[in-house]
């Protein structure tokens, strides 16, 4: 099979088209899915740079989201046949394949059937980032009717699912962008306090739009100085979740003062910790928000299609233009 594997670390001019037998099924509860497509997320940028510093095997094959058709099933698997039209969430870690390639081998526990009316390219943009919005909102904090929430960088991959999410449970969002057509999708998405951060004091507008409160929730999808900006724009007891990791240099004061719950979202932990009832839980996201997508009370946006074999540019796209939704593959 055609896939995009590295042996080494390095720019993304190492991401070559490398020929690999197609991966075998070892487990009763494994399935072989023919890929369609892929997305590229920040953690296959970061595994590129940094090889050494992730539990990937000597060979790795990059790629978290996935989209395709199952082509063959051991002989445990219950909920899904040949032919079935699938898109899961799974990081080539511990072991495990990643999603950049024409064939990969996932179980069953990490699955859910592909929303009927996205297309496989749609489909593959969501996994990553619907699970790590709705850990974040639901599963760290109680995201609820009238909440008044900051979700930093509203028009990227994690962003503007979160928006949506927090919408659909009746919170009023605030959130942050960079250009104006940025300014206008989230809009479209529903925000009612849309900020350009660059031209605008996010913390001002913040306190201006709670009534001087804060939010009950910042949710920090960018790290460094916006992990702080968070800080100042949560209401006292208030929550701050970030997917980013705190430094050496983050300043603790104004959130302990403020006695905030400061709380961290990696999505990952499940296949870092080989942990079965984790995946089945995201994977269980999955399918409870597939009939929104179904119905279009959920979208996600594609900004661009890259064929496999360009995924350097795809790569090079991603780190240099902070895109309006997801970059996706096409195989």
């Amino acid at each position: 099979m055609r896939a995009i594997a590295i042996t080494e670390s390095g720019s993304a001019e190492i991401l070559k088209i490398r020929d690999l037998p197609i991966p075998e099924i070892h487990s009763p509860t494994q399935v072989l899915v023919r890929l369609k497509a892929a997305s590229i997320n920040p953690l296959d940028i970061k595994i590129r740079q940094n090889k050494n510093a992730f539990p990937v095997q000597p060979t790795a094959i990059l790629g978290c989201d996935g989209a395709g058709i199952i082509e063959a099933t051991g002989s445990d698997v219950t909920d899904y046949q040949v032919g079935n039209a699938v898109f899961f969430c799974q990081p080539g870690l511990n072991g495990r394949q990643g999603t950049y390639a024409e064939y990969v081998v996932v179980d069953q526990e990490v699955l859910a059937h592909k929303p009927e009316t996205l297309s496989f390219t749609q489909a593959a943009a969501i996994p990553l980032v619907l699970i790590t919005a709705w850990e974040a909102l639901f599963d760290r904090v109680n995201t609820k009717q009238d909440s008044q929430i900051l979700i930093q960088a509203g028009a990227g991959g994690v962003g503007h699912i979160a928006i949506q999410l927090a919408k659909l449970a009746g919170a009023r969002v605030a959130t942050t962008v960079s250009t104006e057509q940025k300014l206008a999708f989230v809009k479209q998405l529903g925000v009612e306090k849309a900020i350009r951060y660059q031209q605008q004091n996010v913390v001002e507008e913040i306190m201006h739009w709670s009534n001087q409160q804060g939010v009950d929730l910042a949710f920090d999808t960018i790290g460094d100085e916006v992990m702080q900006q968070c800080f100042s724009s949560v209401r006292c007891y208030g929550d701050v979740v970030t997917i980013l990791t705190p430094t050496s240099e983050t300043d603790w004061s104004e959130a302990r003062l403020k006695n905030v719950r400061f709380t961290q979202e990696l999505m990952l932990t499940a296949f870092f910790l080989n942990d079965t009832a984790l995946m089945k839980h995201q994977s269980e996201i999955l399918k409870k928000c597939t009939p929104d997508f179904n119905n279009g009370i959920l979208t996600t946006r594609v900004a661009r299609i890259f064929p496999l074999d360009d995924v350097a540019s795809a790569h090079q796209h991603l780190q240099e233009n902070a895109p309006i939704g997801k970059v996706v593959l096409e195989i």
